[in-house]
Formats: structure tokens, sequence, C-alpha cells
């Protein structure tokens, strides 16, 4: 509405009369709206967003590294215990830097050989192993020089007979025995009566009595010596022993094996670095690899991945990664089973002529050899297990329960020609199938015993070494034959 007003004349004066002033508009005031309203904030340029945002990570990893420690998710956020950690390997090359574009999974170290494959890195130790010197598992160093009383036993093989998942040194196999043929010394010095003496008589009655009484095993210092390998096979353990184990002056040796061998394809001689051979005829690729792995295992080991893992489900292991140690890509274990006979054949052929030259070149030397094939769960009846083996079996799935044990037969029986061919030097036992006297647990996954299973396999193991003469002490007269 229009204002319209006049001035008034009053004593000679025109007087204008004040009207209350226009109120001013939202748009006078502060202009206009749409171009005005954005100067109430500060302007945000682009470097200001890329100064601020290296600060803003740098605080947010400062939070988690903080959120972490107070929690204690860090320690376990990929679902693996301590335990399965601590015995998955660790690939190194033969200078003991890691092999970048190999996932860097556990904790027992190996580095790269060109005559074995990989070996143990020697003097390292966890709460659940220890590797002397030497890289052997073993609690003390040995030395090359052999000491005059000491009677040396080499046990060799893969993760089962190098103790995976045990707790400790003192829970394998090796130690078991070892333990067992120390205490046979013992029992012969405190009770000679109990064993049969060192002189027979010619007296048939008596002779035939004496017969019955347990034999003596030769007196001295017996150390068995774990010289086992996480995913070695045959052709691992044939180079191992005249490269490495020779030279140690053994007196027995025992190779407990056969799983690796029916899961390597045969166009491999040995287990070796997983893609070891890709790394090396493809220079740029491995080149571009490394990058990635390097910044993939940075951004890994941060505390701000690490906070975001934290939050979503943990997955467990595998049973196939825990199985086969070498397993990078978790592959289901039906699919290294072989995949027709002629392949079969083949595995068992390498494994065969593996064996046969490793127990000719021990031979040689006068060194009697024990060819064990380990025990897999598939054998194990039903009724016998536990829970969780159970449980175990059912993940294996119908394919793999119904193939390996014929593919494993095959196995067993390369074995049994190797002792028929090789009396005097060679003792077959077969330990897949004779598990009736293992206790329930057995299994912890699909091969690896528990500290129990392995007391009874070095039982097994003992009773298999002291029957042979060769460990025997033969009393005088022993085999004179009766005057008729």
């Amino acid at each position: 509405m229009n204002l319209i007003y006049k001035p008034k004349l009053i004593q000679g004066k025109f007087l204008m009369l004040r009207l209350p002033k226009k109120p001013r508009s939202y748009s006078s005031r502060y202009g206009n709206s749409y171009y005005k309203k954005s100067n109430r904030f500060p302007k945000i340029s682009v470097l200001g967003v890329i100064l601020a945002l290296p600060v803003l990570i740098i605080l947010s990893e400062f939070l988690a590294q903080a959120y972490l420690g107070i929690t204690g998710k860090g320690n376990n956020i990929d679902g693996k215990s301590p335990l399965v950690k601590a015995y998955q390997l660790k690939f190194l090359t033969a200078t003991q830097k890691p092999i970048a574009g190999l996932t860097d999974e556990g904790d027992l170290a190996v580095k790269r050989s060109s005559n074995l494959g990989y070996e143990l890195v020697s003097a390292q130790k966890t709460e659940f192993f220890q590797i002397n010197q030497q890289g052997l598992r073993d609690n003390d160093p040995l030395p090359l020089a052999k000491p005059k009383n000491e009677i040396r036993i080499f046990l060799l093989g893969g993760s089962t007979a190098f103790g995976q998942l045990n707790p400790n040194n003192n829970t394998t196999i090796s130690h078991q025995l070892e333990t067992r043929l120390k205490q046979r010394v013992q029992q012969q010095k405190s009770s000679p009566t109990k064993y049969r003496p060192d002189v027979f008589p010619f007296f048939v009655p008596t002779r035939l009595q004496l017969m019955k009484l347990p034999p003596k095993i030769r007196e001295g210092n017996y150390r068995v010596i774990n010289a086992a390998v996480p995913g070695y096979t045959s052709g691992n353990q044939l180079a191992q022993v005249a490269l490495k184990i020779l030279p140690y002056q053994p007196d027995l040796i025992v190779v407990l094996d056969g799983y690796g061998d029916v899961m390597l394809p045969s166009s491999f001689s040995q287990a070796d670095v997983p893609d070891i051979d890709n790394f090396l005829t493809d220079a740029k690729g491995y080149f571009r690899n490394s990058l990635d792995f390097s910044v993939n295992q940075w951004l890994q080991n941060t505390a701000l991945v690490k906070t975001v893992k934290s939050f979503s489900p943990q997955s467990s292991v595998s049973l196939d990664q825990t199985s086969l140690v070498i397993n990078n890509n978790g592959d289901s274990l039906k699919s290294f089973l072989p995949k027709d006979q002629k392949e079969l054949k083949q595995r068992v052929d390498r494994y065969k002529q593996n064996q046969k030259s490793l127990i000719q070149l021990s031979s040689r030397l006068g060194i009697p050899v024990i060819l064990a094939i380990q025990p897999e769960i598939t054998a194990r009846p039903v009724d016998k297990l536990s829970a969780n083996e159970k449980a175990i079996r059912d993940r294996l799935g119908k394919e793999y329960i119904e193939q390996f044990p014929k593919a494993y037969a095959n196995l067993a029986k390369a074995n049994q020609q190797l002792a028929q061919a090789f009396p005097r030097n060679v003792k077959n036992l077969d330990l897949y199938q004779g598990n009736s006297a293992f206790p329930t647990p057995m299994f912890s996954d699909t091969i690896h015993l528990t500290e129990q299973s392995n007391k009874v396999l070095a039982e097994k193991l003992y009773h298999a070494i002291t029957a042979w003469e060769k460990i025997q002490i033969i009393p005088q007269n022993f085999y004179l034959k009766p005057v008729n």
C-alpha cells in the first residue's frame, strides 16, 4: 500500500510527519539468498581436501590402534588360532628374505633350496616348537661327529612325522620313541633276567625256554632325530638323505609318509615353494605381483584395516588348509586326488622309485630302513570316531572318502614290494589300516594325530625296531643248531 502524505505548516514552518520506516525485506538485507547464502561458510578448496585427507587417515590409524590395544581384537582377526598360525609355513628365499607374492601365513619359516625344494630355517622357536641349529625339530643341537655310545635314528616324513599341531617338541612321535627306547635300555640293566642272556646254553629245553624271552637291544644312548619337514614327499626325502642325513651317520632311518605323494601331481618331482616356477619364468609378472603384494601386505597390517575386519564375521581356517600344508588357494582335498588310473600309476611309480633309491643309498652304508605308511582318517572305523572326527570325515565328501582308500592301497602295495625286494634292509609298516589300538580322538584333522595317538604310533615303531636283529644283541650260540 502506498503512503501519501503532505507537509503541514505550523508557526511558519513546515513540519514533516515521521512515518514508520518500511521494513527491509530479506533480500534487501542480505541480498539475493541464492548467491549470498554461501558466504556464511568458508570455502573448501581441492588443495585443502588433499592436505586434510592424510591427516584424517593418520588420526584414524591412531584411534584404530588404541581400539585394538584396548579390546585385544587385533590378535586373531583372521580366524586362526595361535597353534594353527604357528604351524603354517612362511616361505623365504635362500637368503631368508620374504618371497613377495606368497601370502605370509604362519610362523614356521622355511627357506628356498635348489636341491630340497625348501628346508626349515635353523634356530627358530615359538611356544609350540623349537628348531635347532641344524634345522631339525629338536631341543638340542646335533653335532656332526657322533659320540661313541650314541645310536642315531632319523625320522623322515611330512607334517604328521613332524608333529603338526602338537603343543611342543616333547609330544611328537620322535620324542616318544626316544623315551621308549631309553626305557628299554634301563629295563635291561635293572632286570637282566627278564631278557635273553648274552650266551645261550647247549641244552635244548633250556634254549627253547630262553627263546621265549624278549631280546636285548644294543645298549647306548638312543637319540631319535626328527628330520621331518611339513609338506615333504618322497622326492624331498631322497634328496634330504643324500645331502643332509648321511653325514650324521644314522644307525636307522624311519620314513613315515605316503599322503603327500598321493596328493602331489606327477608333473612335480618333489614338493616345492608354491608358484615358484611362475615367478622365475615371468619376471615382469613377478615384479608387478611383488608391488601388489607389498602394498596389500602393508594395508593388511594397518590397524585401520584390522579394526574393520574385527567387525566382520571371522572365518575359521578350513580343513583343506590344515591337512595339506602347501595349499595356499584353499582348494578342496578331493581336487588333489589323481584324476584317473594313469595319473595314479605315475604318482605311485614316482614314490616307489624314490623309496627304492633311498633304500639302495642307505644299504650301501649298512643302514636299515623302516617304510611306514602314515595314518589317515578314512580307514578309521566310524564307531571309533569322536564327534569332531565325524565332522571332519563328513566335510571330506563322498567322492574323497571313496577314492582315497583305493589310491592309498596302491602306495601301500609299493612298500610291500620294496620290503620283499630288500628283505635284509627294509621293514614295511602299514599304519593306515592297523589303527584299532589308537585312542579316540585319533585325528585333529585328516592326517594329523593327537598327542595320545603319537604315543601309540611311537610304540608301534618301537616294537618294529626292537624286533629287528640289526638292533638286537644276538646271544652267543643263539643260532647253534641242536644235535639230533
